[in-house]
């Protein structure tokens, strides 16, 4: 179907204003939703088909990295749709921790959190639409909102408010007009593009030298109990194979199966040019995996399955005048490795909606000859102005993710520095404790002040909705000094003693000579 434009050219004005936006991922419907409860007359532009569809499903099974939600993600879904985090919750399967698999085959459980709190959930890969059908579904179920699939955006100018899509069913081509626009279009953002075209934009796009290949593990045999099939590894648990440059990971599905990532430098892929290479490559680095893929498994999806890339986008700022806003993997793509891709990009849309409320923001006011919305200007400006250390800093901390996943969880350094971690934590649990049941504490976008204590980095920025990534990348850094005060003071004393030992028995022996 057509858009439905607003005849602007009588003196009645619709009731609200109209929001259009790019893209009809879990962000951009979860921001249809925000700005449909906030008035605002909706229409949401998706460039592929219904993913509900039969065809949409059978063309999903393709190369995806499982979806990873955890309580920001959850937070931010209970502020706009509550309705929503109940559903999820009931369709996800559990992370309370990594378990490493040396080189040997050995295993070591690192949980989470001391208290073995679920920290994050994860879609299996066959239902991982199954959120953004959840909340595409509800968007569709607001009668504010209107959902156009198969319609891809070509151009916009956002001084005269009008957009050019073409409908891909039809091949005709649709004008639409709005008065505010949100790109949640992805890395590859088209609003984000045409934005430069207005925006003096700084932006980067990076390419890391890693790739990703995704490898699938069977089911374990069926149970004799209820006659359904087992996993072949711990499923609550997120499997890694460290390997110093590269790993593994696996992932469990509803299905019993793992969906398992391997993360390698594109130079390492290119040695696996030959089936034997592969098979000794894996014999050598994943004995204990290798027989629970299966070799003839591997090799199938070695040849079938893409290697595909890894990509960083940082721009700034996000937003023009009162017209245009990005958000999501359009305004900050980053590197799967913290998992909170998603998260943060659910999170946008709670600040935004903070922001849009305390800013006094009216989808009902119109400004006179298309003057500039004052408050809505504010809003999206401090949405720039406040948003962009907390973006930048968990990208940078995803990457970090990455060197310590696979390598450096494997460290005695790091083992010790964990171990300490959850003393001081336990130590000093009662002064940071944060009950995520009544979202209505969050009302602000972040408190100013980072809470009393001790807390984990992986903890603040998993667990903690009301710490901003700023906030807790300057928390982390302080108690990693405190630990390397600590480790040399522990040092100092060990060398002292020690030398105060040699003293004390070369004393001894000279006493007896």
């Amino acid at each position: 179907m057509l858009p439905l434009e607003l005849d602007m050219s009588t003196d009645e004005k619709p009731a609200a204003r109209k929001a259009v936006v790019v893209g009809a991922g879990p962000v951009g419907c979860l921001c249809a939703i925000m700005l449909a409860k906030q008035g605002w007359l909706v229409e949401v532009y998706e460039g592929r088909p219904d993913l509900r569809l039969p065809s949409s499903k059978a063309a999903a099974q393709q190369r995806s990295i499982n979806l990873a939600i955890s309580s920001r993600g959850i937070t931010a879904l209970q502020a706009i749709d509550p309705g929503a985090t109940k559903r999820f919750h009931d369709a996800v399967i559990p992370m309370r921790g990594r378990m490493i698999h040396d080189e040997h085959g050995n295993l070591d459980s690192q949980p989470y959190d001391r208290n073995g709190q679920v920290s994050v959930l994860f879609h299996p890969e066959f239902d991982r639409a199954l959120l953004n059908e959840d909340l595409l579904d509800e968007a569709c179920r607001v009668p504010t909102v209107q959902v156009f699939f198969s319609h891809k955006v070509t151009s916009l100018d956002f001084d005269k408010g009008t957009m050019s899509a073409k409908n891909l069913d039809s091949g005709r081509d649709v004008q639409v007009d709005f008065d505010f626009c949100v790109g949640a279009d992805g890395s590859y953002s088209i609003v984000r593009r045409q934005l430069m075209r207005v925006v003096r934009m700084d932006y980067q796009q990076t390419y890391i030298p890693h790739e990703y290949l995704e490898l699938r593990m069977p089911p374990g045999p069926v149970n004799k109990i209820d006659g359904e099939p087992t996993f072949l590894l711990d499923p609550n648990h997120l499997h890694i194979w460290p390997r110093h440059s590269f790993m593994l990971i696996a992932l469990p599905n509803k299905d019993k199966t793992f969906t398992c990532t391997l993360f390698a430098p594109t130079t390492e892929f290119d040695r696996l040019d030959t089936k034997e290479s592969t098979l000794k490559w894996f014999k050598t680095y994943f004995p204990d995996a290798l027989p629970l893929i299966g070799e003839e498994a591997l090799l199938r999806d070695f040849q079938n399955n893409p290697r595909s890339p890894l990509m960083i986008v940082k721009a700034k700022p996000y937003h023009y005048k009162d017209r245009a806003i990005i958000v999501g993997d359009a305004a900050h793509a980053m590197v799967p490795f913290y998992g909170q891709g998603l998260n943060c990009g659910l999170e946008d849309i709670r600040v935004l909606d903070i922001l849009l409320r305390n800013n006094g923001v009216d989808a009902t006011s119109y400004t006179e000859g298309g003057k500039e919305d004052a408050n809505l200007a504010r809003a999206l400006h401090m949405y720039s102005q406040t948003r962009h250390e907390d973006l930048i800093t968990i990208s940078d901390l995803a990457m970090d993710n990455y060197t310590e996943m696979r390598h450096a969880v494997t460290t005695p350094a790091y083992v010790f520095r964990h171990a300490l971690d959850n003393i001081l934590y336990a130590l000093t649990a009662d002064q940071v404790a944060l009950d995520l049941t009544h979202p209505d504490q969050l009302q602000d976008a972040f408190p100013t002040r980072a809470p009393p204590g001790w807390l984990p980095l992986y903890n603040m920025v998993t667990f903690r909705p009301d710490i901003s990534y700023a906030t807790v990348k300057r928390k982390a850094l302080k108690q990693r000094r405190v630990l390397t005060y600590a480790g040399w003071a522990s040092a100092a004393l060990t060398v002292g003693v020690f030398g105060i030992t040699c003293i004390n028995l070369w004393r001894r022996i000279r006493a007896r000579s």
